[in-house]
């Protein structure tokens, strides 16, 4: 499980964005998301680096929490 901050994050479409990138790296990805700490936890086969560069790329820059 990896969790990321993406700052963001602030609502529905933000949450739909976010899961269609990273289902689009990884399509059985499982990912909770916590709206009001702007956070998700991911469990993935991507690599982390992967998840990021696409989140960035989608106008979600993520940092890895910790």
């Amino acid at each position: 499980m990896t969790t990321f901050n993406i700052p963001n994050m602030s609502c529905g479409h933000c949450k739909a964005t976010v899961q269609k990138t990273i289902h689009a790296i990884d399509p059985e990805a499982q990912i909770d998301f916590d709206m009001a700490s702007r956070r998700i936890t991911l469990d993935s086969r991507a690599k982390p680096d992967d998840i990021k560069a696409a989140l960035a790329a989608a106008g979600y820059p993520a940092t890895l929490a910790k």
